[in-house]
């Protein structure tokens, strides 16, 4: 039996409306990929140097944001640069002016590097807040003998320092 015009209109409107709802891909995608654009671009404001837990960095109110250099690492009873042991604490010798090991380490990488700028390269020294200024002055000499001549000491900021 042949239906009539408004019974088929009728039909045609109840399947379209009760259809089962589509999710539009297109506008999800474009909102993820300015998200994912958005995060790239703000996280690369976020500076933070590397920290293990052995080596509890002394407090100051220094305001100065850490950049990435060479890192020299006292930690336990080694000297690490970068991550990598290149001397042991117990085989330096109360006379030595310098780190023997250290030494070694900061000259093959400066060769690595190619021409001296004038103002020497740049190095971080991580030291804990246990560790002798004799050492830490050891340390320093040789790195400073070694071309690496901007010093910078890691510390842990206190946060907000105000006067009074």
């Amino acid at each position: 039996m042949k239906t009539s015009r408004r019974a088929s209109r009728m039909q045609r409107h109840y399947r379209r409306m009760h259809r089962a709802g589509g999710l539009n891909l297109v506008s999800l995608m474009d909102i993820f990929t300015i998200l994912v654009f958005f995060l790239m671009v703000n996280s690369s404001d976020v500076k933070v140097m590397q920290n293990t837990a052995d080596v509890p960095l002394p407090f100051s109110s220094a305001k100065q944001e850490a950049e990435e250099t060479l890192t020299v690492q006292i930690s336990g009873q080694s000297v690490l640069v970068q991550g990598r042991e290149v001397a042991r604490l117990d085989s330096i010798a109360e006379e030595d002016a310098m780190v023997p090991g250290l030494a070694d380490a900061l000259a093959w990488r400066s060769e690595r590097r190619g021409a001296v700028p004038e103002e020497g390269f740049e190095v971080t020294i991580m030291a804990s807040r246990d560790v002798s200024y004799r050492l830490l002055r050891k340390i320093m000499q040789t790195c400073v003998d070694q071309q690496y001549r901007r010093v910078r000491l890691a510390v842990e900021s206190l946060g907000e320092v105000r006067n009074g």
